[in-house]
């Protein structure tokens, strides 16, 4: 799939992702410790933000800025979490100026770029982050590039790609972060999923 072809994937899932997706759990819980370890009224943009009821929607305490890929979810978003602003936009491209955000968060959200663009994700999240900016993001385990069908039983078609937990620790280092942790956290649809902390430097 080209990035036009997952746009229009995701805006035809996005009602169905909504409804099978749970908004809670142990990974959700993880935003919640990322503001809490930032500096007062942090800005904090959610990269792949969907309906916002995963992460946007547990950004108490600081400006929460959501971007998606598909006109659908950023109106999603909009009806269930209306304090937040939110941009239709391509994360391999982020529509944000330099040093603008403290923290991304990045859900399940890079996969679905491909494997040879997530070095340019990266690049982008370092430039929109001010120094000592951190980015909070799950990460594939093993190496894969395909198109699964009928994706959570939803009837669609979705693309998914990574090049495996230790090669995407080296495509960060790569774009100026360092690693804060690595681990593996529950997800509320039945896996454990490695996640990443990484910062930059002050």
């Amino acid at each position: 799939m080209d990035r036009r072809q997952v746009k229009d994937a995701w805006e035809s899932a996005a009602s169905d992702y909504a409804r099978v997706r749970p908004t809670d759990g142990e990974d959700a819980a993880l935003v919640a410790d990322l503001i809490a370890s930032l500096g007062p009224n942090p800005t904090v943009l959610d990269v792949g933000c969907g309906d916002g009821m995963r992460t946007l929607a547990n950004m108490a305490g600081a400006t929460a800025v959501g971007l998606d890929f598909a006109h659908k979810q950023v109106r999603m978003a909009a009806e269930n979490v209306p304090a937040a602003a939110l941009l239709q936009g391509d994360m391999v491209s982020l529509p944000l100026a330099d040093d603008s955000v403290d923290a991304v968060t990045a859900y399940h959200a890079v996969f679905h770029v491909e494997r040879d663009r997530h070095p340019v994700v990266y690049d982008e999240f370092a430039r929109v982050l001010r120094p000592g900016g951190k980015a909070l993001m799950t990460v594939g385990s093993a190496a894969y590039e395909q198109v699964r069908s009928d994706w959570l039983n939803t009837g669609r078609e979705m693309f998914f790609s990574t090049p495996g937990q230790r090669v995407t620790v080296q495509q960060l280092e790569t774009a100026g972060f360092d690693i804060v942790w690595q681990r593996r956290v529950e997800d509320p649809l039945g896996s454990t999923v490695p996640f990443v902390l990484a910062r930059l430097p002050e």
